[in-house]
């Protein structure tokens, strides 16, 4: 089975579309950061390195430093698909990430949305 093609685009590539999601709702890019950065245990230096490198998302959550155990909290459709249900790991992370950026550009609070 071929995989998605999702897995080997740059995170670099998608990420300024995550930005411009956010800020068009009023929110900032310091904020999808702070999110990328809570989901994936890396620190905003590792993150801009990673940005930097053009590392495929397959890479990106492979070597991620701590996946954030409260990412199982995360719930709710991206692209017509329950993200608690996607059974393909990888794939799985990646929607976590979109469903988070979605409900920042929905305007909900920081604290929800890191499932404080």
């Amino acid at each position: 089975m071929t995989k998605h093609r999702i897995y080997t685009m740059s995170v670099a590539s998608v990420y300024p579309h995550y930005v411009t999601k956010a800020e068009r709702k009023g929110r900032t890019k310091t904020e999808v950061d702070e999110i990328i950065c809570w989901l994936t245990g890396y620190s905003q230096e590792e993150l801009e390195a990673q940005l930097e490198k053009q590392t495929d998302f397959e890479t990106f959550f492979a070597g991620a430093p701590q996946l954030n155990p409260s990412r199982s909290l995360i719930k709710g459709v991206v692209c017509g698909v329950r993200v608690e249900n996607i059974e393909e790991p990888t794939m799985q992370e990646i929607r976590y990430l979109d469903k988070l950026i979605d409900e920042l550009a929905k305007g909900k609070a920081m604290e929800k949305i890191l499932r404080k």
